[in-house]
């Protein structure tokens, strides 16, 4: 059984810098892609980024390119999401996620494809 728990989320000025982690428990391996999404209040659940389960191929949603940036540390069965330069548009609950993808290097965008989702970690942006 694969369990998932975020942490990291807070209150943060606009412009200032985030990191969430996601400690995964259970049989996450190199075959295992995850993923970040987020929902606003009244929004749909909308993707962030994803990362492959080697960790060697990458994808952000252009919206936080150049802001957001996905990592994993195998020995430490985590994955990272890096959220610089914030905006209060991105306030939003930040939900981490698995699939198992039986390859190192296919990265999921879908959040139909995965499978386990942790319970999500609250980031709120002021102006």
């Amino acid at each position: 059984q694969v369990q998932l728990v975020e942490s990291g989320g807070g209150l943060v000025q606009a412009g200032g810098s985030l990191r969430l982690s996601c400690a995964a428990s259970g049989r996450i391996n190199s075959m295992y892609g995850m993923g970040w999404f987020r929902q606003a209040p009244g929004k749909e659940r909308e993707f962030v980024a994803a990362i492959s389960g080697s960790g060697g191929r990458t994808y952000h949603v252009d919206s936080v390119k150049g802001r957001f940036t996905i990592s994993r540390d195998h020995a430490k069965n985590t994955v990272y999401l890096q959220m610089n330069s914030l905006k209060p548009e991105d306030t939003a609950v930040y939900y981490c996620a698995a699939v198992y993808s039986g390859s190192p290097y296919i990265v999921g965008t879908k959040g139909s494809e995965y499978g386990y989702w942790g319970q999500g970690t609250q980031v709120t942006v002021s102006s």
